[in-house]
């Protein structure tokens, strides 16, 4: 069904699962309409009525467009007729049409605009474009009009161009309507066309007398055509404007324009019902154009757009099959379409054949050109109605069984036995999907309306037809008993029919199996080829097909595949069961091991010779029957279980070979599935091998199974050792199917199973521990189901006398099981060491034999008495054909062709063979007992469980479900044995007594000490195996540990200061390239790998604590004004205008946006080996996802992403060693230590290699980011800019760091990535080149923050230095660090960091002063006044905030009260607690980053506290609170530490404010520095559904271009809506989400696809796919919206997403990058 969105959302969806595929094509809403949906489905605006009293439109409205329409449309017509030129050979000139489309798309869209305007202006446009007087008056060219003559002329030419004719240009016409061409006796013509003769052996291809082509020499087959209607097909007659219209649609080949304006339309009724019959009417010409058409998917995409809407409708599919003849219509069509692709079939007679298949080389095949027309018959099947109707109609079952025979038989592949094949052909999928589209689909449409008992006559009808067509078939190709050897085809539709329809009767509709199956000759057929596919695919497994290429092994995985098994395999095998249970037992089995070439390796002899197989291949062509065997008789798909039975089943089994999610699960057995990987109940109670086996599309798969299997028993203990395959009880046979179970009691199957446990006793050769699986699980299951056949065994001597009889008396396995056999004749090769024995002089029963229930006594001797005779499986087999043959026939013409076996021997003389006897006396009892012995490796290890404990004979109730080894198994099988018959719980008792072990204990044989050989051997290369992993593994680990243990300088001075004598050790580094381990020197440095990227997530930050919300309506927006980088920006401009340039750059820091972020794995290297590495990148051509040219390369250790090396500093570290050294200089001292060295010029270093670096790495810094994040100076190219830089990049690193740790310093530890820091070589490379900046003494910041000033000369220039208040103190502290000398010393550190809080306390006060009302600051300047006099007053912040509330008086500040908005909002009062929390808030992040600055040059630990105490912790760290400080008393004041007197240092820092604000008074509180209230970064908050962002982007146009984006995406970070690889919006070669990425995020994008629910990561040059953050109920991913499931955020997912954002590990985490080339 069809739904606008609007509807959709409407409706009530809780608890529904349902696929949602957006159309593009339109069309029409089908809420509201009863024969499409249930009016439960409907939305809330359909469920009500609509009144009958709906106004109608004035008819004055509609009179201009009655008027108008009609020549409108006509002259659209003309256009297109005379934009049609008829072309040559058929085949349109695409540019001619295109161009014709493109003048005619503004009147098109003018006829969907008026589809648009409502009900009305649809009604007014159905009757002109269905009102046959208006198309005749205009269109039928009779008129005076010439060009109306031309058109019409030209439109004459087009249909008889197209094979079409008015039924007037017929002989005789006498036809009916268009629409009711196709009547019975159409139908009837058709049968007789389609018997499928071929006649004449006329090579040129000329006509016979009957009218069918020749086919002779050429492969392309014609069938007669002279009994055909061809009504059908060429007749064509427009009555109407819309019938017409349609025609040139579909001439033009359907443009999209034109089908949107014909959908459009469907809601008005009139029109639906003409347009579809119209539609019916031209179907023959839409094939004929279909096939024509170079485009032909885009033009099936078009059709089946339209023909979905018209043939949804069960009250119209239905109305049109009765007046329009619809089912004959699109059965015609279908055999005409497939009628131009047949040849003749090779199968079996090749030279004779009659039977015709498609040629699945032609492009109607391969292209699935016919997928339009099968997709609408299987669409109109699915209506009951339609269905009944094509079931009761015989005439079309006929028909439409002849179609499906062109596909019986077709691919057919011959084995190659001498030369590869040259050219493999490709054509097997296509063969495989039309089986599945054209036949299969259609099958189970028709299937599902016969579920009940009313329906018995559909399924006998089916039956019925479908047999006569099977026999048609094998009269064609000449069948009579034995395939063709070597050849093969996997596709018998035909066979499947029937099948499929059997099973369906037996299981829904009650119907006795034995009244729908044709005689025992038919059955014999029909088992044949599916019977042959078994046995090839086990010779393709085999590799005896390799020479047929890899195509055939792809057909074998195909035809087992999960979208193809359940119409391929599954029937096949159900009609080998139903044959298997209706056909002699005996003859069955002979059958299977005949078809599997095996039957000569069915001897005792130890030698033998096989004319039809290589040695090589026997082992898996033996093991491929038996498992073969297995599946026939454990399978219950078709033969019992129920539907969740069945489902539960392929679901286990799919889970077994592999955890799988929801939708593969779902897309792999098409069915509602509940599990996604096998839990241990599953393992311990539903594993179940054989269906893992049926479902297996690789051999690995099996193993994988088996082996997860194997760790759910090791893990529960429940085995141990190696386990085997489970045996699983089955469900209850149907009883229909009951004869099943004769195969397990068989002569036959005894024979084979008792030679393959002698064999593999005997240790002959190609006998594998599989096949000992596989005979074993055949003796367990026909054990299982022995009770119903248990019967007296005398009768066995009835009837006629068989080689079988002389092995075994009954055909039951329980007394068979215990039957000894002395001798056996065997036929072997002269050479064979059987030929040398003579045979014994009298031939007796072993005593164990004799000594049996004496009521049995007679029949056993005379049955033991004699020497078994040679085992013939396949005399057997033509003795039981020819009596079948010959009770079914009386005509003596129809005997069994002569055996064409011959064929098969391999080339050269026929083997020598000789008949011998074999002294054997044993029973499969005592097999099983030796074999115990065998596998355990023991002498009599098998002890019968009941004498120790008679409970186990009790317990007839078995378990369904035992897991075991083989051991297990024997013993299993043994004791069901006994359980079933007292004289087999006898005979295993006096076996076991006997000491008669297999193998004398004296002497071992040969073979047994081979296998204990090996099986030690083995066992020894285990503990070899175990003891070098173990080696290897501690190799990796010590090696692990050294590689990324690189010691970095921090962790050298811990240790060492820990140590007692204060010594200097250099640092050494291990270079990871050239592995040598030293010191940095100048000469040779090493360095860091590093990476450098621009960054600007910390201009991301926000100032509220809740997530912006990504906007899905038009009222929603994003401001970006309240951003961390738009404030500083703000703040920088603002400055600029009031003050000195050089000043501001000095009073700010940049990099919130643009900032170069630089991150290391902690692996060094040697920068000359560095240079090495990077020349051989360069020369090596296979490089992925990353730039050599622009540094760009991956550590050598880890792979880490890197594109940068920063050189480690050289020297002793001697700062470290300070760093328990408390300096006794005072405060004073400090700072005029301080001054002078920073007065010292920077000297430049001489021109060593480590220099050189230096400047190379601070060049590659500055060419990470973007100049515009650089270059904010007034006058360009300044050097205060690079000053500026310089510092904010260490100010970017440390506020990266502190946001990474979660915004605070309450857990302390290490740097986060523990050793991986590279701040302290970065500080090293800054402060190099700052140093060459000087500042001029004058201007210098230390001076007014230590020294009070001496005159006030400065201030009368015209623009003044920024005041200090106004300046960033994180900014000074940085610029006082980086340019002194290095290495610091801690004490001058100390000295920075506590003149600089005085600093800020002051700016804090004075930021409290401003935000508190008048009297708040009257109240507190007077009461801080009172206590000016103490001793601790310069250290109390009443006093303090006293002072500089009086000094800011006397200027203007106070006065500007209007901006109080701003001010008085953070404390409701302004208790004195309240302002100590306000003042510690204000200073903790330069606590925060200073406290990691001194971590990072001077090494130790940070401490960890509680939030409460992180402002108290953090201060005494930092040096401010003396040790001694009682935390009792603690106010924030008390860190501070006055150079000089405090009181005049704070009214010259308020003096500079005052004279600011006489002149702006306006800009005095916009420039204080407000309290840091930035939270962390974070992404866009998104919607829970993804359907709401869908909704309102996937139709939102681009703000650029104004158009609607092919592919919109939207920017995670800011909200922006984006073009990606949209053309219209490149700006310079860059398209616009690349262009976005550097604008928002520096380099860096994240941009969520619409229309595919994916996030595309942007990274420089570089992009990757990162995955999906919107998952559906079952976790999974839904790209491209293929599975139109509906979508929920994955809140996990996001946070993932925003954590490597933050982190900025893309590159390290995502690995599949690729240019993007500025295409984005």
């Amino acid at each position: 069904m069809s739904l606008c969105a609007e509807c959709f959302h409407q409706g009530d969806h809780a608890g529904h699962d349902y696929n949602m595929f957006r159309s593009q094509a339109g069309g029409a809403c089908d809420c509201g309409d009863g024969n499409v949906m249930r009016e439960a489905g409907f939305c809330k605006r359909h469920r009500i009525k609509s009144s009958s009293e709906v106004p109608s439109v004035p008819k004055d409205l509609l009179i201009m467009s009655e008027l108008v329409l009609p020549q409108f449309i006509f002259y659209l017509i003309q256009y297109l007729r005379d934009g049609y030129n008829e072309p040559v050979l058929d085949v349109p000139s695409e540019k001619d049409l295109h161009k014709v489309l493109q003048m005619l798309e503004p009147h098109i869209s003018f006829l969907e605009d008026l589809t648009k305007m409502g009900g009305a202006m649809r009604s007014v446009l159905t009757q002109v474009l269905t009102n046959q007087q208006f198309y005749k008056d205009l269109s039928s060219g009779s008129g005076e009009n010439a060009c109306t003559k031309k058109s019409h002329e030209k439109y004459l030419v087009a249909l008889k161009g197209s094979g079409l004719t008015f039924p007037e240009d017929k002989l005789g016409s006498g036809v009916q309507e268009p629409g009711a061409a196709a009547s019975s006796s159409v139908v009837q013509g058709l049968n007789n066309a389609f018997k499928m003769k071929l006649v004449g052996q006329n090579t040129c291809g000329s006509i016979d007398q009957d009218g069918s082509q020749g086919v002779g020499k050429r492969k392309r087959v014609k069938l007669s055509t002279t009994t055909k209607d061809q009504s059908i097909m060429d007749v064509l007659k427009h009555k109407c404007f819309l019938e017409e219209l349609l025609f040139w649609t579909i001439k033009y080949e359907f443009p999209q324009k034109m089908v949107t304006f014909l959908l459009n339309m469907l809601p008005d009724q009139d029109y639906k019902i003409a347009f579809t019959k119209t539609f019916v009417q031209h179907y023959a010409f839409i094939m004929k154009t279909l096939k024509k058409s170079h485009e032909s998917d885009t033009m099936s995409n078009r059709i089946v757009h339209i023909s979905v809407q018209l043939f949804s409708n069960e009250e119209l599919a239905r109305q049109v099959t009765e007046e329009c003849q619809l089912l004959d219509i699109m059965v015609t069509v279908l055999l005409y379409m497939m009628e131009s692709c047949l040849i003749k079939s090779e199968l079996q007679d090749e030279e004779n054949s009659l039977h015709v298949v498609v040629n699945c080389g032609e492009a109607l095949l391969k292209n699935n050109t016919y997928w339009p027309l099968v997709s609408d018959f299987i669409n109109i099947l699915s209506h009951q109605s339609v269905a009944k109707k094509f079931l009761e109609d015989h005439r079309l079952l006929v028909t439409w069984m002849n179609f499906v025979s062109f596909f019986q038989g077709m691919n057919l592949n011959k084995r190659e036995l001498n030369e590869h094949v040259e050219f493999e052909s490709q054509t097997y999928y296509a063969a495989f999907a039309a089986e599945l589209e054209a036949c299969a689909q259609p099958m189970w449409g028709l299937l599902s309306h016969c579920k009940i008992r009313e329906t018995q006559e559909y399924t006998r009808n089916v039956v019925r037809y479908c047999l006569e067509a099977l026999q048609d078939w094998f009269d064609a190709i000449n069948f009579v008993d034995e395939p063709t050897p070597n050849q093969v085809t996997f596709h018998l539709p035909l066979h499947r029919y029937y099948a499929m329809f059997l099973s369906k009767a037996v299981k829904c509709q009650e119907l006795d199996l034995d009244s729908l199956l044709p005689d025992q000759e038919m059955l014999m057929k029909l088992m044949v080829h599916p019977l042959q596919i078994q046995a090839s695919l086990s010779e393709i497994h085999s590799n005896m097909w390799v020479r047929n290429g890899l195509q055939i092994k792809g057909q074998a995985m195909t035809y087992v595949q999960s979208h193809f098994c359940n119409s391929m395999i599954d029937p096949d095998i159900y009609l080998l069961q139903v044959c298997a249970s209706r056909l002699d037992p005996d003859y069955f089995i002979s059958s299977v091991f005949e078809r599997f070439k095996v039957v000569d390796l069915l001897t005792m002899a130890s030698q033998h010779q096989n004319t039809v197989l290589d040695s090589e291949h026997e082992r898996s062509m033996l093991e491929g029957a038996l498992t073969f065997l297995v599946i026939l008789l454990s399978l219950r798909l078709h033969l019992g279980m129920t539907d969740d039975e069945i489902l539960r089943a392929e679901m286990v089994a799919q889970l077994c070979m592999n955890d799988r999610t929801h939708s593969s699960l779902l897309d792999l057995i098409s069915l509602n599935c509940s599990l996604t990987y096998c839990g241990a109940e599953v393992w311990d109670k539903e594993f179940d091998p054989v269906m893992v086996i049926l479902r297996t599309v690789y051999r690995r798969d099996v193993q994988s199974a088996m082996d997860r299997y194997t760790a759910f028993l090791k893990q529960s203990g429940k085995v141990h050792g190696n386990p085997w395959p489970p045996y699983k009880k089955r469900t209850d046979l149907h009883s229909s199917y009951k004869g099943l179970m004769g195969l397990l009691h068989c002569k036959t199957l005894h024979i084979v199973l008792f030679t393959l446990l002698y064999k593999i006793l005997m240790d002959h050769q190609n006998l594998s521990e599989h096949v000992l699986c596989m005979v074993l699980y055949l003796i367990e299951l026909g054990l299982e189901n022995s009770s119903e056949l248990e019967s007296d065994e005398e009768d066995s001597g009835v009837g006629q006398e068989r080689c079988h009889d002389s092995w075994f008396p009954g055909n039951n396995l329980v007394s068979n099981m215990r039957h000894f056999i002395n001798y056996v004749r065997v036929r072997v090769p002269e050479t064979a060491p059987e030929v040398k024995r003579e045979p014994p002089a009298s031939t007796s029963s072993d005593g164990s034999g004799a000594s049996q229930s004496s009521r049995h006594s007679k029949g056993l001797q005379r049955e033991n008495s004699g020497t078994a005779q040679v085992f013939s499986l396949v005399a057997e087999r033509r003795k039981k054909f020819q009596e079948i043959i010959n009770r079914n026939t009386t005509e003596a013409t129809q005997a069994v062709r002569p055996k064409t076996s011959m064929k098969w021997s391999a080339p050269g003389a026929t083997p020598q063979l000789t008949t011998a006897i074999l002294e054997v006396k044993e029973s499969i009892l005592s097999l099983l007992i030796k074999l115990h012995h065998k596998l355990s490796g023991k002498q009599n290890s098998y002890f019968p469980p009941w004498l120790d404990d008679m409970e186990t004979l009790i317990q007839h109730e078995n378990p369904k479900y035992l897991h075991g080894d083989g051991m297990t198994a024997v013993e299993r099988i043994l004791l069901k044995a006994a359980l079933q018959s007292r004289l087999n719980k006898h005979i295993i008792e006096e076996i076991c007594r006997k000491v008669t072990p297999p193998v004398p204990p004296k002497k071992i044989s040969p073979a047994e000490k081979k296998t204990l050989d090996k099986e030690e051997r083995r066992q020894k290369a285990r503990e070899r195996q175990q003891k070098l992993l173990a080696e290897f593994a501690s190799r990796q680990k010590s090696f692990m540990e050294t590689a990324m243990d690189v010691e970095s300088p921090d962790v050298d001075i811990a240790m060492e200061i820990t140590t007692a004598e204060q010594h200097v050790s250099e640092a050494v580094y291990d270079c990871v390239i050239c592995g040598q381990s030293g010191p940095s020197t100048e000469e040779r440095p090493a360095g860091l790998v590093v990476l450098l990227q621009p960054s600007s997530v910390l201009g991301q930050c926000r100032n509220t604590t809740e997530s912006k919300k990504l906007p899905t309506s038009e009222k929603e927006q994003i401001y970006p004004w309240d951003t961390c980088a738009a404030v500083y920006e703000a703040r920088l401009a603002t400055l600029q205008q009031y003050f000195k340039d050089s000043s501001c750059l000095q009073s700010v820091s940049i990099g919130w946006e643009g900032g170069v972020y630089v991150q290391t794995c902690g692996h060094t290297l040697h920068i000359d080996c560095h240079k090495s590495y990077m020349e051989s990148l360069r020369n090596d051509q296979v490089l992925q996802g990353f730039s050599v040219d622009k540094g760009e390369f991956t550590c050598p250790l880890c792979r880490q992403f890197a594109n940068s090396v920063l050189p480690c500093y050289p020297g002793n570290n001697v700062e470290r060693t300070l760093w328990q050294c408390h300096s006794n200089k005072s405060m004073q001292d400090l700072i005029k230590e301080v001054e002078e060295l920073q007065e010292q010029l920077g000297t430049f270093p001489s021109e060593t290699n480590l220099s050189k670096e230096m400047e190379s790495v601070m060049k590659d810094i500055k060419s990470t980011t973007q100049k515009k994040y650089t270059d904010y100076s007034k006058s360009p190219g300044s050097p205060d800019n690079d000053f500026l830089f310089m510092y904010s990049v260490a100010r970017t690193n440390l506020e990266l760091e502190l946001v990474h740790r979660g915004g605070n310093l309450c857990l302390g530890g290490a740097s986060t990535a523990g050793k991986r820091s590279c701040l302290n070589q970065l500080f090293h490379v800054l402060a190099m080149h700052m140093r060459f900046y000087s500042i001029d003494s004058a201007f210098n910041p230390w001076k007014k923050l230590t020294q009070l000033a001496l005159d006030e000369n400065l201030h009368n220039e015209e623009q003044p230095e920024v005041p200090v208040l106004y300046r960033d103190v994180l900014s000074l502290l940085l610029i006082q660090i980086l340019t002194m000398p290095q290495p610091l010393r801690k004490e001058h550190f100390i000295c920075i960091t506590k003149v600089l809080f005085t600093l800020l306390y002051i700016q804090a006060l004075v930021v409290l002063s401003v935000k508190c009302n008048s009297e708040d600051r009257i109240t507190w300047m007077n009461s801080g006044a009172l206590k000016k006099s103490l001793s601790n007053a310069k250290k109390t912040w009443e006093v303090l905030l006293s002072h500089v509330i009086s000094e800011l008086s006397k200027g203007k500040i106070y006065e500007q009260e209007g901006t109080e908005d701003l001010a008085m909002v953070w404390f409701i009062a302004w208790c004195p607690h309240s302002i100590e929390m306000y003042l510690q808030q204000f200073c903790l992040p330069f606590l925060r980053i200073t406290s990691l600055l001194q971590h990072h040059l001077f090494g130790g630990e940070l401490p960890s506290c509680q939030e409460g105490e992180e402002f108290a912790v953090l201060a005494s760290c930092l040096g401010l609170l003396s040790p001694s400080f009682q935390s009792s008393q603690f106010s924030s004041a008390s860190c501070l530490d006055w150079p000089v007197p405090a009181f005049d240092i704070i009214s010259q820092w308020c003096s500079e404010l005052v004279s600011f604000s006489n002149t702006h008074p306006t800009q005095v509180k916009v420039l204080l520095i407000q309290e840091s209230k930035w939270d962390l970064p974070h992404l866009l908050q998104l919607p829970e559904n993804y359907n709401t962002i869908f909704q309102y982007y996937h139709r939102k146009s681009c703000s650029v271009c104004s158009k609607v984006p092919k592919d919109p995406a939207i920017c995670l970070v800011c909200g922006t809506f984006v073009c990606l690889k949209g053309l219209c919006c490149k700006q310079q070669s860059y398209c616009e989400c690349v262009l976005h990425s550097q604008n928002c995020g520096a380099g860096t994008g994240i941009f969520l696809l619409i229309n595919a629910s994916v996030i595309i990561i942007i990274r420089g040059h570089r992009f990757c796919l990162w995955g999906s953050v919107y998952l559906d109920a079952h976790g999974e991913e839904d790209r491209d919206l293929r599975r139109g499931k509906p979508l929920y955020i994955c809140k996990e997912r996001y946070n993932v997403l925003e954590q490597q954002w933050v982190s900025h590990t893309f590159d390290h985490i995502n690995k599949r990058w690729g240019p993007h080339y500025n295409g984005l």
